[in-house]
């Protein structure tokens, strides 16, 4: 449906304006090719990562009974790099496929694209250390809210 939609705004907008929408569709094009050997990398680190983790064990350590530690390990993965959503939701919707609650989604999801301790020097280089070190913490300390909010919107036991 998505891919239906833009097929027929794109076409709408060639007529409307052929120029922009070729410049558009370059630079759209350019940025796929970018991102896309990132995208198929972390699709293959995951596939080959849930290939060796059991349905059981993920559900054991990250499930609706896995409690405080669930919500522990989640914000620790989440937090090791920054990662676009475009990597986090499908990623996220293999983690729900597997039966992983969704309170640890929602903390491993927005702390996967807020918070990043691997990107810390880089980060550092352009907002000084003190600059990064808040913004990580408030992330944090936001994902944690989100995944709260999200726990009692779906009635699922967070502690």
């Amino acid at each position: 449906m998505f891919y239906i939609l833009t097929s027929i705004l794109i076409i709408i907008l060639f007529f409307k304006d052929r120029q922009k929408t070729i410049i558009g569709v370059k630079k759209g094009i350019k940025k796929l090719t970018k991102n896309l050997p990132a995208f198929l990398n972390m699709i293959i680190l995951v596939s080959i990562s849930l290939y060796f983790i059991s349905d059981e064990v993920l559900v054991k350590y990250l499930g609706q009974g896995s409690g405080a530690s669930g919500f522990l390990l989640a914000s620790f993965l989440g937090s090791i790099t920054l990662m676009p959503g475009f990597i986090a939701f499908p990623l996220s919707g293999l983690l729900l496929d597997k039966g992983v609650s969704y309170t640890v989604i929602a903390l491993f999801t927005t702390t996967l694209m807020m918070v990043g301790i691997l990107t810390y020097p880089v980060e550092k280089e352009f907002f000084g250390w003190k600059v990064t070190i808040i913004r990580n913490v408030l992330s944090l300390l936001i994902a944690l809210i989100v995944s709260i909010l999200v726990g009692i919107f779906y009635n699922e036991v967070i502690i």
